[in-house]
């Protein structure tokens, strides 16, 4: 199997696990009698372990090389999935989540090293669009395990368990390959395509952006610190993987117990939604070659808005799936322009730096803010999901405003 092929796969199994929570979860809340809220507490200790795990990767692939920080990742990452249908109880899942983290995010930083250099932006973009396409398949298995064949969630989580350790026997059985044709470790022209990559969950193309972005230019940390534009932009990213985690996360519930859909058709609505920041990174990646960046972003940070008026108005199930799906690919190429769009913001001297301070900022909200709406939605009702989405788009059209109005003074600060 060749290397790129192989990459292919793991892209896509990389993102399955991230579509199962959300159709999984109102069952496994049930049999372990927990508050739907309680979901905070996995996504806050998966978040916490894909966080370290990506800021360590760098030094493990410098003792290890790529083929093994893959193949031992993708192992701990079946190991925890597998923990996940075992579990007896919900305590036992926290550890698992912080071990799902570790592995997803040593496999992403891993991936994303070897595939920015290697592989080139063309298939940069299109082995992140596979990502989506995992995680829309994802809510399809663990729908048809719970409806089709009427077993438990448990088995759902069973099924890409075993995905992922027939990726881990692959990676291990392609160990020297990785080595072999791994890219040197100062590469001459680093492509600045590939340090955007489309978004997925809290934290993806963070490798990327770290692997292949030129020197930073010296400047003080407190320079940087002093710029308004800054925190904004962390603000905003933080804002935008809320809203796309959290339209994910809670979509079924909403559909399932607001809207009175059958958890079936609910599962696949999920999917859809997902399947639409598939379809939008794709197309993305055609119109960024012939549009005005920052217009697709406006565009884009509108379209999640109408989107998210959609699902709050009392129309029934269908205005609530059409601005799921809305939502889904006008969503697909905001992380990659905010990420673009950076240095136009802050500076082309503190642009590597606020990249990274940005995409740990995303980590941060796609597990903290999601968690708060859990919250919300069990005080007022799944119903209250669709406000939550419209509040948070409003808000992230403001930061970004804010954010180019400030970019004047950021660019000679």
């Amino acid at each position: 199997m060749s290397l790129l092929l192989l990459a292919y796969f793991a892209f896509i199994s990389l993102g399955l696990p991230d579509g199962l929570l959300g159709v999984a979860w109102p069952s496994m809340a049930d049999g372990f009698g927990v508050a739907t809220e309680a979901v905070g507490l996995l996504l806050i200790c998966s978040t916490i372990g894909y966080f370290v795990s990506s800021v360590t990767a760098g030094f493990a692939l410098a003792r290890i090389g790529v083929g093994w920080l893959l193949a031992i990742s993708t192992a701990c990452a079946s190991a925890a999935l597998a923990g996940y249908a075992l579990a007896p109880a919900y305590a036992v899942l926290a550890p698992f989540a912080l071990l799902a983290g570790f592995g997803g995010g040593a496999i992403d930083s891993g991936l994303n090293a070897y595939a920015a250099s290697a592989f080139g932006a063309k298939h940069m973009n299109w082995l992140h669009a596979f990502f989506g396409l995992g995680v829309a398949i994802g809510p399809l298995i663990m729908t048809a395990v719970i409806t089709g064949g009427g077993w438990s969630w448990r088995w759902g989580y069973a099924v890409v368990a075993a995905a992922q350790a027939c990726l881990a026997l692959a990676f291990f059985a392609t160990v020297r390959n990785w080595v072999r044709h791994a890219p040197p470790s100062a590469p001459d022209a680093p492509d600045p395509a590939a340090t955007v990559a489309p978004a997925g969950v809290p934290g993806d193309g963070l490798a990327t952006a770290v692997a292949t972005a030129p020197p930073a230019t010296k400047v003080r940390i407190r320079e940087t610190l002093a710029i308004p534009a800054v925190w904004l932009g962390v603000l905003a990213f933080a804002v935008y993987v809320a809203v796309e985690v959290a339209a994910g996360l809670w979509a079924f519930l909403l559909l399932t117990e607001s809207r009175g859909l059958s958890a079936g058709v609910a599962g696949l609505c999920v999917s859809l939604y997902w399947g639409m920041l598939f379809v939008g990174r794709v197309v993305q990646g055609v119109a960024s070659e012939r549009f005005n960046p920052t217009r697709i972003l406006v565009g884009s940070l509108f379209g999640m808005a109408a989107g998210a008026a959609l699902v709050a108005l009392p129309f029934g199930a269908w205005s609530a799936i059409l601005g799921l799906a809305v939502i889904g690919f006008a969503a697909a190429p905001v992380f990659p322009l905010l990420t673009l769009t950076t240095a136009d913001r802050v500076g082309a001297a503190h642009a590597d730096r606020v990249i990274g301070m940005q995409i740990g900022g995303s980590g941060l909200g796609g597990a903290l803010i999601p968690s708060g709406i859990g919250l919300l939605l069990g005080k007022f009702g799944a119903g209250a999901l669709g406000l939550c989405l419209l509040v948070l788009s409003v808000l992230l059209i403001g930061l970004y405003a804010a954010a180019t109005r400030t970019r004047a003074g950021s660019a000679v600060a």
